[in-house]
């Protein structure tokens, strides 16, 4: 398995947008995108430092998936126009501002975000909103409420958070992150703000992070949506609040594991579920949201006994 390649370690694209808020770039972005057309996108072909920087990148992350993943297009959040100028300026000043509180240093990374291709179109047009708040922890709990990434090198992660649109495409945006001095948010945590002037983010763990927080206060000021990444990736499973390690195969949809459900629970919880896949099938509430209710309602020990039953049924019809 390749190793993870994260952009940080990669010379080539720091050095080439370092300098984007200042640089003139033509809008060259095809008129079949599936994001519509503004003029802050701009289409990276192959070949582009940028996209096959960030092409490596998130294959390398991609685990076991990573062969059967296909990249569809990569697009640039560009400097173009009033607005996106502005934010692009914004972004600038705060990171210095970062850098003088701590030494020179404003600690900015980049991480993953995951959404659907209007989820994401909205951010990049309107900027994060509290609708994005605490959405996709990478273990199914809470490391603080605000906005959670994840490093750039963890791409399955976020991918896995992901769900295909109408022609199997998932969006990922990667984005610039004003980290500054980040503190330990332990897992279950409902910590909104930083506990003291002296830290600026959140993680997971530090040593090792696999989950940054970006507080709500800061969601605007210290993210800067960067590139957005259309994807193909079939084999690809969504699991325990919206990440999976690695995909399982053979894979228990939703229809079938409702069957499997109704036989071994009382009618009463079985309800619960049904009104609950039903929003679900309605785009009210997310997958990561209808994962957690099962698992609240079913607990993790059916679940996990029906889905072996499955398997092994499927081995022996093998």
């Amino acid at each position: 398995m390749a190793a993870q390649v994260e952009i940080e370690d990669q010379a080539s694209v720091t050095n080439l947008d370092n300098g984007e808020i200042f640089d003139s770039l033509s809008d060259d972005a095809d008129s079949s995108s599936s994001f519509s057309k503004t003029d802050s996108l701009i289409l990276l072909g192959e070949g582009n430092p940028e996209h096959d920087v960030i092409k490596t990148c998130l294959l390398s992350g991609m685990g076991v998936v990573s062969s059967d993943t296909t990249i569809v297009t990569i697009r640039k959040n560009s400097s173009e126009g009033i607005t996106t100028r502005a934010k692009f300026l914004s972004f600038r000043i705060f990171t210095d501002a970062v850098a003088r509180k701590h030494g020179g240093d404003a600690n900015v990374k980049y991480g993953w975000y995951a959404g659907s291709k209007d989820e994401i179109q909205s951010i990049i047009s309107y900027g994060f909103s509290n609708r994005d708040v605490g959405k996709f922890e990478n273990d199914g709990c809470s490391h603080g409420i605000g906005i959670h990434l994840v490093p750039s090198k963890c791409s399955l992660l976020a991918a896995s958070a992901t769900e295909p649109d109408e022609e199997g495409l998932r969006y990922l945006l990667l984005c610039r992150l004003i980290l500054g001095k980040p503190e330990l948010i332990v897992s279950g945590s409902k910590q909104s703000y930083p506990s003291s002037a002296e830290f600026d983010s959140g993680v997971d763990d530090l040593h090792n992070p696999r989950n940054y927080v970006i507080w709500s206060c800061n969601m605007n000021s210290f993210i800067l949506p960067s590139y957005i990444v259309s994807f193909r990736s079939p084999r690809l499973r969504v699991s325990r609040g919206g990440f999976a390690a690695r995909p399982s195969s053979p894979w228990v949809s939703f229809a079938a594991l409702m069957s499997m459900l109704s036989k071994s629970m009382d009618p009463s919880r079985m309800n619960l579920i049904i009104r609950t896949y039903d929003d679900f099938q309605k785009r009210k509430i997310r997958r990561d949201q209808l994962v957690r209710k099962m698992r609240e309602v079913a607990g993790d020990n059916l679940l996990a006994e029906i889905i072996k039953n499955h398997r092994d049924k499927n081995k022996v019809k093998n």
